[in-house]
């Protein structure tokens, strides 16, 4: 008995549909759309932030490398695309997930516009622990900036702050105390 009908199915469209929707479906025991599935892993977003770096030959693999060497098992990557030759030069790209959140990184082998200031990704640190394990890693091959910023060798913009910034910015001359700081030193506050 199904669905209170013996001998009788009934199909739930919507749960049917939601399945086709994220490549789940199957037919006689096979996936419907496996390359589908696959390619949702990295694009769940709408909108996924695409980074252009300028490596050695063009090489995604050396930018995969240099980040993984910090993010460890939270960055995860896909399967690197070769563009070919391009006015850049050779051009890689690759999907990455880093914390879970969705990445496209591009690699050509000559620099069409450099990283600036107007775009940073922002690590909120738990302690001073993990902030001072990015900070370091970060400017060994890069540079200190001011007030939790930094660069990385790749000329990428990063905010290393901790996850209460905004409790510490409460406190008394806490704005006096950060524009003095380049890594921002939390029993400072």
């Amino acid at each position: 008995m199904v669905n209170g009908k013996e001998g009788k199915s009934y199909t739930n469209y919507k749960l049917v549909e939601r399945r086709i929707s994220i490549g789940t479906w199957s037919c006689n025991g096979n996936f419907y759309d496996f390359q589908r599935k696959r390619r949702l892993k990295y694009m769940k977003n709408k909108i996924t932030p695409c980074l252009w770096f300028c490596a050695d030959s063009g090489k995604i693999s050396n930018v995969i490398a240099y980040y993984k060497t910090i993010f460890g098992d939270i960055f995860e990557e896909g399967n690197t695309m070769p563009l070919g030759e391009t006015p850049s030069g050779n051009t890689e790209m690759c999907q990455v997930k880093i914390f879970g959140q969705p990445y496209t990184f591009m690699s050509t082998e000559k620099e069409h516009h450099p990283f600036n200031d107007s775009l940073a990704l922002a690590i909120n640190c738990d302690d001073q622990n993990e902030l001072d394990k990015y900070w370091n890693y970060f400017t060994k091959e890069g540079k200190e900036v001011q007030c939790g910023w930094c660069i990385d060798k790749y000329g990428l913009r990063w905010q290393i702050i901790p996850i209460n910034l905004g409790e510490l910015m409460s406190k008394p001359n806490a704005w006096q105390v950060m524009m003095k700081q380049k890594k921002i030193i939390i029993a400072e506050y």
